[in-house]
């Protein structure tokens, strides 16, 4: 690892979280470092169009490149084409059903998918979409979320019974999405299609946001809790590599559902100081 890039890249991203002008003391100090190593971080940025010094402060703040660079990757940043390969490295080790799927109001939708080729599956298609309340991968979104009662009523509505074991009491479903934020992934007994359960695990980017969810379908039959803990481990595996891959750097032994107040850094001397017809997955 080249440690001069390293150091400006890590006072950059601390620059833009930051949120304020900021002086070469405030570097220093965050980082641990000695106010001449901070100052020479600081001109290089400045030289390079990363970051700007105001002559009357003397403080220092991102520049307008760093926003535009961003906007760029956003508008081609493309989810399922970004995480395709780890969805199918996924659905071939598990041998079920895969999917990816984001939230959308009260409802999840299918963005890319991988069909179990065992002659039992769930049946899905991408663009289909569900109540996110009745599958894991629903599930799994909500509970970052940390909605309370008032909040889950407004996004969802009347929490209908698609099957006898879909859950209709908000206050239920609440202790569910704990349940959920506690182990780290959601499941799906038979909520949305009888005879179809799922796992759900959320993918995070750079920004710590849960912006999909990796979701598996499995047949009842097959769902056993052995097998179920099982599928999870690996479903947990790939959300972790999928939110790795979006740039998420959150250390892979922190509880998945924890968002980051810092990113970790590799180089700790420059570490801040406080720093169905339907899928079921």
């Amino acid at each position: 690892m080249d440690s001069t890039l390293a150091k400006g890249l890590a006072v950059l991203e601390w620059l833009a979280r930051a949120g304020r002008e900021c002086r070469v003391t405030d570097v220093a100090q965050a980082f641990g470092v000695p106010r001449s190593n901070a100052h020479r971080t600081l001109q290089t940025l400045v030289e390079c169009g990363w970051a700007l010094q105001d002559p009357a402060t003397s403080g220092y703040r991102p520049s307008m490149k760093l926003f535009e660079l961003g906007a760029q990757t956003g508008d081609s940043a493309n989810l399922p084409a970004l995480l395709h390969p780890l969805l199918a490295r996924l659905a071939q080790a598990s041998g079920e059903t895969i999917h990816l799927a984001a939230l959308d109001g009260g409802e999840i939708v299918y963005l890319d998918k991988f069909d179990s080729p065992l002659p039992v599956a769930a049946y899905s298609r991408i663009g289909g979409r569900a109540p996110a309340y009745c599958v894991a991968s629903g599930k799994a979104l909500l509970a970052v979320m940390q909605p309370d009662e008032a909040q889950l009523r407004a996004l969802l509505g009347p929490l209908v019974a698609h099957t006898p074991k879909s859950i209709t009491d908000p206050a239920a479903l609440l202790a569910e999405l704990a349940r959920v934020r506690s182990r780290g992934y959601a499941e799906n007994r038979e909520e949305w299609r009888t005879g179809v359960c799922g796992l759900g695990a959320p993918v995070f980017d750079a920004r710590g946001q849960a912006v999909a969810a990796v979701g598996m379908s499995v047949p009842s039959i097959r769902f056993a809790r052995a097998q179920a803990r099982q599928l999870s481990e690996m479903l947990l595996a790939c959300a972790r590599d999928a939110s790795h891959t979006l740039g998420y750097t959150q250390a892979a032994a922190s509880p998945p559902f924890q968002r980051p107040t810092e990113t970790t850094r590799r180089q700790a001397s420059w570490r801040p100081s406080n720093a169905a017809d339907e899928p079921a997955a």
